[in-house]
């Protein structure tokens, strides 16, 4: 018979980074409804605040902390407030991240690479770093990176982008073998299409009829014919969050809609 309560999270604090919108805030909503206290970060405070007020609707605690955790100072600022004001981080989710910019080898400047690397995965690493730490002298936690599809198979002209996601496939992989005798598991979500800001960033300059048109069909290349939502992440992010995923670290769970099956 299977236990439910160990898809539990009553009693666990969780920091979500880019949890201003899209993946990020349908995590922070999913996680207080599974009973977690919720520490939101990104940007622009006016964004978390909304976010925050929606947890606290929920009967959860909610922290808004604006930072960049693409710059060191802010993860230690971002880790010092978490403290303060709930003792501890049992979850991380590293969602904050910067989509495709569109450029080939060719033609893409360090300041580009410099950008993506980091945020997309300096910032992950380092937050890591720091949340790790608090973890172990607290006897384990969970980390949740957010990677993507185009980590395992990268699209033309934004190569830069699927570089930093298969880096963090690999940072997943690392920091789980070493950080497995704390007691800290991490493992990875590598998303596909998404309906999302910077998804929908591909045909932001294109007239509604057009935008629909173009959006329809990209939707028909993927094997389940439409896009994904935000929501539709969440119950394997509840899963790696949880006791229910307890001897799992190390791995990258592929949510799609079959699109690898076929390669992009």
């Amino acid at each position: 018979m299977i236990n439910l309560s160990r898809f539990s999270l009553e009693g666990k604090t969780a920091l979500i980074t880019g949890g201003s919108r899209g993946i990020g805030r349908a995590t922070a909503l999913g996680f207080a409804e599974a009973g977690a206290d919720i520490i939101v970060s990104s940007r622009k405070m006016e964004d978390l605040e909304k976010v925050a007020d929606e947890i606290k609707s929920l009967g959860r605690k909610a922290l808004p902390v604006a930072a960049h955790v693409g710059r060191m100072e802010n993860i230690k600022a971002l880790i010092e407030v978490a403290l303060v004001q709930f003792g501890k981080i049992d979850i991380l989710v590293n969602n904050a991240g910067t989509g495709p910019m569109y450029h080939t080898c060719l033609e893409a400047e360090e300041r580009l690479w410099d950008a993506i690397f980091n945020l997309n995965l300096k910032g992950l690493y380092f937050l890591s770093q720091a949340v790790a730490r608090v973890m172990k002298g607290e006897g384990g936690g969970k980390i949740i990176n957010v990677a993507s599809i185009d980590g395992f198979t990268p699209q033309e002209n934004v190569g830069i982008y699927s570089i930093s996601k298969a880096g963090v496939i690999m940072a997943t992989k690392s920091m789980a073998l070493e950080l497995a005798p704390y007691n800290i598991r991490v493992n990875a979500i590598a998303p596909g299409a998404i309906d999302t800001k910077l998804l929908n960033q591909m045909w932001a300059l294109l007239p509604e009829t057009e935008r629909k048109k173009e959006k329809g069909t990209f939707s028909q290349g993927i094997p389940m014919k439409r896009i994904g939502n935000p929501g539709e992440i969440v119950g394997a992010m509840i899963y790696l969050a949880s006791d229910a995923s307890s001897y799992m670290t190390g791995e990258t769970v592929l949510i799609d809609g079959g699109v690898i099956l076929r390669g992009l």
